[in-house]
């Protein structure tokens, strides 16, 4: 069997090819596809530090590193919850806001691009195949 003729080469394909893509906009910023998406995630009235890995499909642990860089940075600050003492929220700074705003206009040029180019029908397809794959993985032990 070539990696061509499996499934699963096409999707890291396609990963790699919008990774790499983000990876060269964000470098111009300082930042990479990991922090812009970390930054995306980050609501407007704070986001539970708890919640954000599994919100962006990561392992907490994962994320420790980035976050603390992000506030060193003065990206991100963290703040005690007004109603729960014991919970932590981030929130964007001035600066992080500034990052997002720039983050967002590339993603929204990646799927503007993306949508002159395949019919709406084909993403459908395309957004539903996908769900099924993760669907037979999530309820399958396949292993």
């Amino acid at each position: 069997m070539k990696p061509e003729d499996t499934i699963d080469f096409h999707i890291r394909w396609a990963w790699y090819n919008i990774s790499r893509m983000y990876n060269m906009q964000a470098s111009k910023f300082g930042g990479s596809m990991a922090i812009a998406i970390t930054i995306l995630n980050i609501e407007k009235d704070g986001t539970p530090s708890t919640k954000l890995a599994p919100k962006m499909g990561m392992e907490p642990r994962s994320l420790t590193r980035m976050i603390k860089t992000l506030q060193d940075n003065g990206v991100i600050e963290k703040r005690t919850d007004k109603d729960d003492k014991r919970m932590v929220r981030l929130f964007l700074t001035k600066e992080g806001k500034k990052l997002r705003k720039q983050a967002t206009n590339i993603v929204m040029q990646f799927n503007q691009k993306i949508r002159e180019e395949i019919p709406d029908k084909e993403l459908i397809q395309c957004f539903s195949t996908l769900n099924k794959v993760n669907q037979i993985i999530d309820k399958n032990n396949i292993f």
